[in-house]
Order: structure tokens, then sequence, then C-alpha cells
């Protein structure tokens, strides 16, 4: 009898079933779409930040940088030379040059020994520490000064390569330098295989070494090595000393650099930066997705002073068109399912209150024949839920068939995010007088010769269909048409049979 009548009275309202299915199936369809195109958007993200932090990394350990102390300038990017360096020429011209390898501007370095705390904690399955690091080499031409008390002469920097002005009987005339830099990270050979150089691929050569700890030698990226021109088996000048190029590697994600130029056994990165045990990231692999909370909550407490950050959060940091993407999901097409959503179920209960209001007459002779309200209710409950279910399974087609011209598309993000690295290259000028005076009557320069260096990765965004977003659409369908007869069925149940018999249906 249910289903007879159910099947007889979806027939004959038509019109009332198609609006009200047409309308939850847009909602289901957007809601479905909207979700794949969030899960593709998250992915992109993930494979951005793995060429910047590695693959396998779920939380990233660093120190947040501290500002200096008023009056405190350090020696960050300052080249001090003393009287005597150098190499002076015919002309009084004096050649210098230094290289220095030391944290970069903004970045901090802490004690090494937090790694082993953070390895001490439950369901942490791995962790490495790195140190990030910046390469800067001077090179320089400066004439001879006056040493008889006359005029020395300041002159505006010229374009780097400009020929040096000869030096005058005066005292007076020009110098020449350039500065070159790039990033290093030293790592531990002998760690576990996450952090930036997991999210690489070989080029030519090999990796770093277990036993390559206390070498000097060295990994290249390869576009880095490229545009310097480095091949395996040459050396390249880091801090001052030459290191063997071993080999070099590229990043795993399309046109996206790795995470560093250079890459140098940790332990030596130490030395010669004066960072001697000490690291500026540690890498963490929790033991499962689940535990990435509680690994994190855990190092955020045995670590105070540390940023603590998992893959999400660094999600943030990505920026250009995938950004944007990210930014238009999580907002707009959030707001927009939500709102397209609650108009569909308005509808399905606006229709089904306005259909039980016209069959009074039906339900007062239903009524008078015998049937108590719990079985009108459930009888208009059982109409809307299939006219739930029907506009259910069309928004599933339908968001199938939107996703499947989205992944055919394959619209095309680009994205980048920070390393953390600085790097300046080609940064130099030529000038009449010194940046400052140093110990011993020598010159000193110094400045912030820095950019935040960027991995950038264009990626194809691929929307998936999963289990879970179908089981969400179908849920929100049942929902919609419970709702709709909810509301029906309560208008029903409230009419007394001799009031409906009365009226005019």
């Amino acid at each position: 009898m249910f289903f007879t009548y159910l099947r007889r009275e979806l027939a004959g309202r038509r019109r009332q079933t198609a609006i009200i299915a047409i309308g939850m199936a847009l909602a289901i369809a957007l809601v479905i779409i909207v979700n794949s195109v969030a899960a593709g958007v998250k992915s992109a993200q993930a494979s951005v930040l793995e060429s910047v932090y590695g693959v396998g990394t779920d939380i990233t350990v660093s120190q947040t940088p501290t500002p200096p102390a008023d009056g405190e300038q350090g020696d960050r990017g300052r080249f001090q030379f003393g009287a005597g360096d150098g190499t002076t020429s015919d002309d009084g011209t004096t050649s210098v040059s230094q290289s220095r390898l030391s944290a970069g501007f903004g970045s901090t370095t802490f004690a090494a020994t937090a790694l082993h705390t953070v390895t001490g904690i439950d369901n942490v399955a791995a962790a490495s520490g790195t140190l990030a690091l910046t390469n800067t080499t001077f090179n320089g031409e400066m004439p001879q000064f006056a040493q008889d008390g006359g005029d020395q002469t300041d002159s505006a920097p010229t374009d780097q390569g400009a020929a040096p002005p000869q030096g005058g009987p005066d005292g007076a005339g020009g110098s020449a330098f350039d500065v070159d830099s790039f990033t290093v990270l030293g790592l531990d050979p002998t760690a576990d295989a996450i952090g930036p150089l997991s999210a690489v691929t070989l080029a030519d050569g090999r990796t770093l070494a277990p036993d390559d700890a206390g070498k000097d030698v060295a990994v290249l990226d390869a576009d880095y090595a490229t545009s310097a021109e480095i091949a395996v088996g040459d050396t390249i000048d880091v801090g001052g000393t030459d290191f063997e190029v071993v080999g070099t590697v590229t990043s795993n994600s399309a046109d996206a650099a790795s995470a560093s130029n250079v890459y140098i056994p940790l332990d030596v990165a130490q030395t010669l930066s004066g960072e001697d045990g000490n690291i500026s990231t540690i890498y963490v692999q929790a033991a499962s997705s689940t535990d990435i909370a509680q690994v994190q909550a855990d190092i955020e407490k045995a670590l105070p002073d540390a940023t603590v950050s998992t893959q999400e959060d660094l999600a943030s940091s990505v920026s250009g068109s995938l950004g944007t993407a990210s930014d238009l999901v999580a907002n707009l097409g959030l707001w927009l399912s939500v709102a397209v959503l609650i108009a569909a179920f308005l509808i399905a209960i606006l229709f089904t209150i306005s259909g039980v209001t016209r069959r009074t007459r039906e339900f007062g002779t239903l009524k008078a024949i015998g049937w108590s309200n719990p079985r009108i209710v459930g009888q208009v409950a059982g109409e809307s839920l299939v006219q739930g279910l029907i506009g259910g399974a069309l928004g599933v087609v339908i968001g199938v068939l939107g996703i499947t011209i989205i992944n055919i598309i394959a619209p095309t993000l680009s994205g980048s995010a920070s390393t953390g690295g600085l790097a300046a290259a080609g940064t130099g000028g030529a000038g009449g007088g010194p940046g400052g005076a140093a110990a011993g009557g020598g010159r000193s320069f110094g400045g912030p010769m820095a950019a935040a260096a960027q991995a950038t990765t264009d990626i194809a965004l691929n929307a998936p269909l999963t289990l879970s977003v179908i089981a969400i659409a179908v849920g929100l369908a049942v929902l919609g048409g419970l709702l709709a007869g909810a509301f029906g069925g309560w208008r029903a149940a409230r009419l007394r049979p001799a009031e409906a018999l009365r009226s005019v249906g």
C-alpha cells in the first residue's frame, strides 16, 4: 500500500518532483565539484611543498628570528680587510678577495640537541636536522689612497663589471667590486632520508653517502651547476674551502628548483660557518597521518621557543595562481556551496508544504478511514525522501561530469614557496670609498645582500573523485529529503479530519 500510494503520488506530481530534484541535483553537484577541486588544490600544494621541504616531511621545527638589540649590528654580510690584505699592482690598485659562509639574514640557528629531544617524542618515525647558510664571495679592486692626509674621495657605485678608475697622486679615484652569493644546505649524510634532499632526483654522479661526513664534498642543484658552469669532478669554493662536486640533482617537481644551490655534510657546514653544534631546521616524519597533531603538540611543549609547523600550516606560504585557487576554493567555493545547498533545502521544504496544503481533502479522507498521524507523516516523508534521492543521483551524475571536464582541461596552476634560504647573486658596483673602517686600518663592506630563494612549480590541477565525496552527496540528498518530509508531515499531521473534509482540495 505504501509503495503503491508513493508511486502514484510521485507520478501525479511530476512538476513538483522535477523542481525539487533539479534544485537538489545542482546543489549536490556543486558540493561534489568544490570538494574534489579542494582536494586537488591541496594535493598540488603538497607537491610544491615537497619540492622545498622534502618528501615524507610532516612537521618542520625552526627558531623564530630575533631582532638585534639596539646598537648591535653584527657582522653578517660585512667583509673586513686588513691594511696588508690583497695584492697590489704596479698602478697602486689593490685586489682583494674573500669568501664567507654564514647563516642568512633573517634566520636563526639553535642547538642541535633539540634534534635529540624531537626524536625522543612518541610516534616520531624519523627526524633530521639541517643548517641553511649563504655563501658570499667578495672580489674587488681598490685604488691607492693618499697617505699624506690628502682628501679621500667617495664616488657613487657604478654597474658591475665597470673598469676601476685609476687612482691619482692626490689619492682621488674609485674602486670596483662584485659580490656573488649562493645558498648552501648542510645536512647529515647518515640521517634518515627525509628533508629537502629526499625531494630530488639524481641527475649525475652520486648523492652524499654516510661516509662523506667530515669530507669536503658537495652535491649541486643541476640548474645552478649549469649556470655556474660547474660539472661533476670540478671544485667549488664554499667558505674559502674547495669542495669536490660529486653529483648534481634536480627537483622531483617539474619546473621547480631544489631547496638549495649546494648541499654539503652538516658537520663541515657547522665548522666553516662557525655554527658548531647548531642547526636551523628539523624535519620530522610522524608514524602516521593521525599522529601529526599529537607530535606537533608534544614538540611545542618540549621546545616552547621553537616554531613548529605542519605541512598544512606551511601551505599558507604557497603563492602564485595556486595560492589564489586555494583561497577561492576555501572562501568563495565553500560559501557558495553552502548557500546553494540551503536554497535547495528551502525549495524542497516549501514545495512539500505547498503540496501538502493542496492535498488537504486527501489527507482528511485518509484520516477519516483510519490513517494515523505517524502513517501520514511517514507517507509524506517517504515521498520527499525519494525526491531527494532522485536529486542526489542526478547531482552525482552532473558532479562526475563536471569533474571529468576539469580533469580533461587540466588547468595549470603555478605555485611557489619560500625555502627560507637567502640568495643574492651578481651584486656589485664601483665606488670611490670604503663602506666603513675596520680594525687595523683596513676597509669594511657590508649590507643586506639577500633575497628569499623560491621554488616555483607548474602543476596541472587534477580533481580526484573519492567514495567519501559520493557518500557526502548521498547523505546531503537524504538530509534534504528528510527535512522537507519532516516539515511537510508536520503540516499534514496538524490537519483535522472534519476541517479537511469541508475544505476544497
